[in-house]
């Protein structure tokens, strides 16, 4: 009868939907579909995250979040849209509250369009709150204490560092360095070193499989399909984990320099906090393999991989939205 309240981790790789009372109700890839000649939505999420690479030349499968901001407008309402119907979250009276997130570094024109295209797709209230602070409310960090609390929320398209107390954040950096560069960096170095050309999801599986970041602390292998550059025709090679943290090497230094810059500008009380926190990693990089214990070493800090650090953003807008008062 009436609408529910929402909240909503809008991310470059993937949408997930919160609902007040039910938990997170959905988790799907921020993928649109489209056929170029009509301009019609022909698939949204899952189903169009399918397609990617694998379409004939009129359909073309969109991501229209980029860094973490709207790429797209009207590629966006349609996701939002379509999600926002399917999970029936609009009552016959009313439309839902909706909590969404972006990162810490976003203008005032990027947050306008987010809260347009919620607005447009169905939503009343909007309110934006920024990613890591509700990351380290759904992580279980109690922010709201006049103490130091640090967290790295790495996404798809942004990493987020943030050191928080009080229920705000005192000193953050946002780059763009986060799973989405992951990928092209292996899609990079396979082009390298192997002359084999691959496609973005086989990158993906690259990293969820057998990736690393740490040399030697796995030693597992993979075989990858592509085509070769030299005669055009598909190959098969055998990748290791080793080559993946060599072909990660460089994205990994920018996200340690930015937690370093981080710490320089943090507060000494709030880092003597910290050292007795530890830093708690958010978002789908945090199950990237050796990530806390490199982070550690180089940080000098003890660092943690939240309980469910793809969950994170969007638990912790479903706390929000509890206490909305």
């Amino acid at each position: 009868m009436f609408a529910k309240d929402i909240g909503i981790d809008l991310g470059t790789a993937n949408v997930l939907i919160h609902m007040k009372g039910q938990g997170v109700v959905l988790n799907e890839p921020a993928v649109v579909a489209i056929d170029k000649t009509t301009n019609k939505v022909l698939a949204v999420g899952e189903e169009a995250h399918q397609m990617v690479g694998r379409t004939p030349g009129n359909i073309v499968a969109i991501r229209p979040m980029r860094d973490g901001v709207i790429a797209d407008f009207d590629m966006t309402e349609a996701l939002l849209s379509h999600f926002l119907d399917k999970l029936n979250v609009k009552g016959f009276f009313s439309k839902p509250r909706i909590l969404i997130c972006c990162p810490t570094n976003v203008t005032t024109v990027e947050q306008k369009a987010i809260r347009q295209a919620a607005e447009r797709s169905g939503g009343k209230k909007i309110h934006l709150e920024e990613e890591p602070k509700v990351a380290a409310i759904g992580a279980g960090m109690d922010i709201f204490q006049p103490s130091g609390n640090m967290i790295i929320d790495i996404g798809g398209g942004t990493t987020d560092v943030a050191v928080m107390s009080m229920g705000d954040i005192v000193t953050s950096e946002s780059i763009k360095v986060a799973g989405d560069l992951f990928d092209r960096e292996i899609t990079n170095y396979i082009k390298n070193k192997y002359k084999l050309l691959i496609g973005e999801r086989t990158a993906e599986n690259i990293k969820l499989e057998i990736g690393t970041v740490l040399q030697g602390s796995r030693q597992a292998t993979m075989e990858i399909r592509g085509r070769d550059m030299v005669t055009g025709l598909p190959r098969t090679i055998e990748v290791s984990s080793d080559e993946v943290s060599e072909a990660l090497e460089e994205s990994i230094q920018l996200i340690i320099q930015a937690a370093k810059s981080v710490l320089e500008k943090t507060p000494p009380e709030l880092s003597a906090d910290i050292i007795d926190r530890g830093i708690f990693l958010t978002g789908g990089g945090a199950m990237l393999d050796g990530l806390d214990t490199l982070l550690s070493e180089k940080l000098l800090v003890p660092v943690f991989v939240s309980e469910n650090p793809l969950n994170c953003v969007a638990t912790g807008t479903g706390i929000l939205l509890e206490n909305m008062k």
